[in-house]
């Protein structure tokens, strides 16, 4: 593996906890690749300190400590941002843009002057993930190459999903543009940076329809990684005495991620496919009620199981003992668990919006054109019979998932940062 602890990496991720998950952990394992790698400084904030402290206190690590009346504006924040009980995303994030811009200035203020007489020979930041962030520090990145991402959402809900995004309140989607135009140094962070990674084909486009970016200075890195624990130590054997087949659905029970769809195909599927399936849907939130009512008048109580949030070995168990796995989310900007089941060897049916559809190739799995809800039920109906059905399929998508899921580790992904970085040092010099 690629590498020299001899650089100096400043690595600000706000987001960076082991405990926690989604952004923040993915944080926490891009540090410990990186760190593998380079001699890093990692910067975060100090709500992180009491997990990061059990498993490295030994390390350099500097929080960065906010002021009494954040950490009392944070305590409400959520509640702020609820509408009948529910986390109203766009608001959300526009609520605690004050808690980040605090962090923001602290860490310029405190590192600015290191920064300046070049204490460090890569600046990286890693989260926030969204892209509607300005990092301070890049004004202090007069010598040193400054580095930001993996950026990515602003995924749209498809034309034909209306409904859902309502029940979502997309709506509110418009503070996203006044953030564009009114928060200080976003456009500064993002047309001086030396380089962007981007998680998804979208926001690549995205960035470079709103700033001037020019094509040598982004490029394509899904921000999502794997751990190998996730990887199946017994590859799937299929035989024709194997009757049974095992579906999966891993997420949040909320509109967008899709379950309605695929419990709505699983009681389309022909009597003789039916008869010989189970799907588990392992999550929960605000509709899991109404798909448990769902379920039962659709009489396939016997059939889909919800066995709500479970732990990591748990979630493995589950993976190992699936077959397909049915993840109808209309609008994705990452997607995780699709890798993880690809990992355990599961063939992968997703809609193709956002990063899943990047993940999942023609030969592990198939991608749905979100036209509308009846064809994506219909179209996952079909795709649920052919892998049932046909045997040599199925066993040939199984093995091209794992190989493809290998591109995934956070070995392979630190070893693209480390040619991203040895890249732009070579420039700067030259």
């Amino acid at each position: 593996m690629m590498g020299n602890k001899k650089l100096r990496i400043l690595l600000i991720i706000e987001q960076c906890n082991p405990e926690w998950t989604s952004v923040p952990l993915q944080g926490y394992y891009f540090y410990i690749s990186i760190r593998n790698l380079f001699n890093t400084t990692l910067v975060t904030h100090e709500r992180n300190k009491p997990a990061l402290e059990k498993v490295h206190s030994d390390r350099d690590i500097v929080y960065i400590y906010e002021s009494n009346f954040t950490k009392w504006y944070y305590k409400h924040a959520e509640s702020l941002s609820k509408i009948k009980g529910k986390i109203i995303w766009p608001l959300y994030n526009t609520l605690t843009y004050p808690i980040y811009a605090e962090f923001n200035h602290l860490v310029y203020k405190k590192f600015k002057t290191s920064v300046l007489k070049r204490d460090y020979d890569i600046v990286h930041v890693v989260t926030p993930m969204m892209p509607r962030y300005p990092a301070k520090i890049i004004k202090a990145c007069k010598n040193i190459p400054f580095i930001i991402g993996p950026v990515n959402g602003g995924v749209p809900y498809p034309k034909g999903f209306q409904e859902i995004a309502r029940k979502e309140f997309a709506g509110f989607n418009f503070l996203r543009l006044i953030g564009r135009w009114l928060i200080p140094g976003y456009r500064e962070t993002y047309e001086e940076a030396d380089y962007i990674l981007a998680g998804s084909t979208y926001t690549l486009n995205l960035i470079k329809s709103l700033f001037d970016v020019r094509d040598e200075h982004i490029e394509l890195f899904y921000e999502n990684g794997i751990n190998d624990a996730f990887f199946s130590k017994d590859p799937k054997v299929d035989t024709e005495e194997s009757i049974q087949i095992n579906l999966l659905f891993v997420g949040r029970l909320v509109p967008y991620k899709g379950a309605d769809i695929l419990i709505d195909s699983i009681g389309q599927l022909r009597p003789q496919i039916q008869e010989n399936i189970s799907l588990i849907i392992v999550g929960n939130g605000s509709e899991k009620e109404s798909l448990q009512q769902q379920v039962q008048n659709l009489d396939l109580k016997e059939k889909i199981h919800f066995p709500g949030w479970v732990n990591q070995q748990e979630i493995l168990e589950y993976y190992h003992k699936s077959d397909i796995f049915c993840f109808p989310s209309v609008r994705e900007f990452g997607g995780a668990v699709v890798i993880e089941a690809m990992a355990n060897g599961l063939p992968c049916i997703v809609v193709d919006n956002g990063g899943i559809g990047e993940y999942v190739t023609e030969e592990t799995g198939f991608k749905i054109n979100p036209i509308s809800r009846e064809f994506v039920v219909q179209e996952l109906r079909k795709r649920i019979e052919q892998l049932v059905e046909d045997r040599a399929l199925h066993a040939a998508m199984s093995y091209e998932a794992v190989e493809r899921a290998k591109e995934f580790t956070w070995d392979s992904k630190a070893e693209k940062i480390s040619d991203i970085y040895l890249k732009l040092l070579s420039n700067s010099s030259e």
